[in-house]
């Protein structure tokens, strides 16, 4: 008898027992693990496809760029030039091509430049509406790597600086001890040091290194943490007994921490010299502050710094479609333990699921607009790849679904192209709301048809009514649409004769005396839907009670950027950011694609619930024409709503259609003087610093760049 079956006999009953359920519980356990498999190779393969589809994207534009005939008569030029000084310096005789070469580059330099610039002057006169535009594509052209090299310059810490610090911190009246959080594995070494050595050399004294050594396998590490020890007795240390990964190993850190305040660094990740510093000055100024986070930029190997990210103020919302708070985060150590630290199982996004968390409970929550924090970028940190650690996303979308299930919402968390973030889909609460979507207009019956007949032919959302305010409209063929649509019955059509000067702002009071719907959706009459859930996805977020406006993106006719939010204090007074840029393209830390809190949206697509427009009285009638949709946005934000931008919802925008250019004529060019001041004398505060804008980026330029 072989001796398998002699050990079963001699097995009692009980023992069988015991034996049958082991084994069946390692098949349950094999079977997890294939299930979990399964969808974790479903899940590479939704990356890989979305990896391709970016790669297959940025083939496609590069070709339509070399392809394009800016691009060819800039080749055709450089050729010609080049070929040009080739002749010029064939021998010493003067021969025609020296004369040209000569007279136009050398001599006729100066003269080119001022004739150039009187004709950009007449095309910016002709064509006012694409002067930012213009601007933009060189200025985008210009801005390199130069640009914040200067930066960087312009805020080393001198020797006078520093001095400056030391006297300033001399009369802090709060010196809070600040815990400097640090999980360890088997980190680069040279890196760790450098990660030591930024804390040690803060300006701001006051501070304790925790570090938690999630069991390292580099016997160096710990000479290293020893060597640092017995220099600093304000290093603490927790050796770990067995590797539990970053969360568990931060939260033995953070039960370490006796600081006020707690700080997390990553171990291969730098301090500026001021961090301490600065962070501090702040609690100094804002004694209420819960969480405090900064700009931040990226490392390389070799310390070269490159890749700034210069954050807006705090914006809830942006936060749910991506980590932008990411470094440098502090919070207060009572409060962090409270919540519970970092949570087993968001490794990879743990610091993105607990900012959700600890935001929805802690509300003071500051910016400083400094980079204070350098995030390293090496062969296996995540700083120098989006792929590095694919595990992280699919935290991400559990975290995020959480959020909005404590929040009380079902979402859809999809990741989008290229791993750059999430789309955010809610589930409408009130799926039969009725939404009054209000269309001013005069004249212009084709375009007019070609947006009532797109938001017909196109919306899943069918429980609206269109109310059209016609505005001194004469032409035969309007009419003619009018009673067309007066007489289908597919949808609620109500028609509103105005007679009076044009005026945006009363124009749309007057649609809301007539607006039956629980929510209003405000939209021009050259507009054409591309998004068939258009009205889902803005009412996704307008049912929301914390959100007041919603804006979408629009394109112009060549699939170009002509809004994706707008930005107060740009210019002056307000304009639309990434304007003229492609569709595809990602713009700005992928805000493009991204959730983002504006401060304010155009009118000629938003959405918001009808007791927000009545709340804030509608709209300003002293804004004729200009900036009265900033206007209406501001109020809006005035009364404790946040306004959102979603970059789902695709609508073509043809703008001005049927008034034209608002300067084009002297009284409208006065008109437009007269708005600009009433604007900045009301919203000055936010001309000078637009919380959704970064005070150290351009208001020159609508492309977010530096400086």
């Amino acid at each position: 008898m072989p001796l398998k079956e002699n050990i079963k006999d001699n097995l009692t009953l009980k023992e069988r027992n015991e034996l049958l359920d082991l084994q069946l519980k390692s098949r349950d356990e094999l079977v997890n693990e294939v299930v979990k498999s399964k969808k974790d190779i479903k899940h590479l393969h939704e990356q890989l496809h979305n990896a391709f589809k970016s790669i297959d994207q940025l083939i496609k534009r590069i070709s339509e760029l070399e392809s394009s005939k800016f691009y060819k008569l800039r080749k055709f030029i450089t050729l010609y030039i080049k070929r040009l000084r080739g002749n010029v310096k064939k021998g010493n005789k003067k021969n025609i091509f020296s004369v040209i070469y000569n007279y136009v580059f050398k001599r006729g330099g100066r003269v080119l430049r001022i004739i150039f610039a009187k004709i950009l002057k007449h095309i910016y006169l002709l064509v006012e509406v694409k002067k930012v535009m213009i601007v933009e594509v060189f200025t985008h052209l210009l801005s390199n790597q130069a640009d914040y090299n200067q930066y960087l310059t312009r805020k080393l810490i001198t020797r006078d600086k520093r001095k400056i610090m030391l006297g300033l911190q001399k009369n802090f009246l709060s010196k809070p001890l600040i815990s400097i959080v640090i999980p360890v594995y088997n980190p680069p070494i040279n890196f760790f040091r450098k990660a030591l050595d930024s804390v040690v050399k803060q300006i701001y004294g006051n501070w304790e290194i925790c570090i938690a050594d999630d069991c390292s396998t580099d016997d160096e590490v710990k000479e290293v943490i020893e060597e640092y020890r017995k220099k600093y007795s304000n290093i603490k240390v927790v050796y770990r007994t067995e590797n539990g990964h970053i969360s568990k190993a931060s939260n033995s850190a953070i039960e370490l921490a006796t600081g006020e305040y707690t700080l997390l660094l990553d171990q291969d990740d730098e301090l500026k010299e001021n961090a301490l510093f600065e962070i501090v000055k702040l609690i100094n100024q804002k004694p209420d502050a819960d969480l405090i986070y900064s700009d931040e930029d990226k490392i390389d190997e070799d310390n070269i710094h490159m890749a700034p990210h210069f954050k807006p103020d705090w914006s809830p919302d942006s936060l749910l479609s991506r980590n932008y708070i990411c470094h440098v985060s502090v919070f207060k150590t009572s409060q962090l333990k409270e919540i519970g630290g970092f949570r087993v199982g968001f490794e990879g996004s743990q610091d993105h699921d607990l900012l959700l968390r600890y935001t929805e409970k802690y509300t003071n929550i500051y910016h400083i607009p400094e980079v204070l924090y350098h995030w390293r970028i090496h062969e296996y940190s995540v700083a120098s790849s989006e792929g590095v650690k694919p595990y992280a996303y699919r935290a991400a979308q559990t975290a995020i679904t959480e959020a909005l299930e404590r929040r009380g919402y079902k979402g859809d968390i999809g990741l989008l192209d290229g791993f750059v973030g999430y789309s955010v889909r809610l589930e409408i609460k009130q799926p039969n709301a009725l939404v009054s979507i209000i269309i001013p207009t005069k004249d212009k019956q084709k375009y007019l048809e070609q947006c009532i007949d797109s938001i017909v032919n196109l919306s899943e959302y069918r429980n609206f009514e269109i109310i059209l305010i016609d505005n001194n409209s004469s032409e035969k063929g309007f009419f003619k649409l009018i009673e067309k649509y007066k007489n289908q019955k597919v949808f609620k059509f109500i028609y509103v004769r105005d007679e009076k000067s044009f005026n945006f702002s009363r124009l749309m009071n007057l649609g809301r005396t007539y607006a039956n719907g629980e929510y209003i959706l405000l939209l021009n009459n050259d507009t054409q839907v591309i998004s068939p859930d258009w009205i889902n996805g803005l009412m996704e977020h307008a049912q929301r009670p914390e959100i007041g406006v919603v804006g979408c993106k629009l394109l112009f006719d060549d699939d170009t950027i002509q809004h994706a939010g707008v930005v107060v204090g740009l210019g002056g007074v307000a304009s639309h950011v990434f304007l003229g840029d492609y569709v595809d393209e990602p713009g700005y830390f992928h805000y493009k694609k991204l959730l983002n809190n504006y401060s304010a949206l155009t009118a000629a697509c938003i959405m918001m619930r009808t007791s927000v427009y009545d709340e804030v009285n509608g709209f300003n009638e002293e804004f004729v024409v200009e900036y009265n949709d900033v206007d209406f946005c501001l109020k809006v934000i005035e009364k404790g709503y946040r306004n959102l931008y979603v970059p789902h919802v695709l609508l073509y925008h043809y703008e001005s259609i049927s008034r034209g250019h608002p300067h084009a004529t002297s009284e409208g060019y006065k008109r437009h003087v007269k708005e600009v001041n009433l604007f900045r004398k009301k919203w000055m505060k936010y001309v000078d610093h637009d919380p959704c804008y970064n005070p150290n980026l351009t208001r020159d330029g609508v492309h977010f760049t530096l400086k």
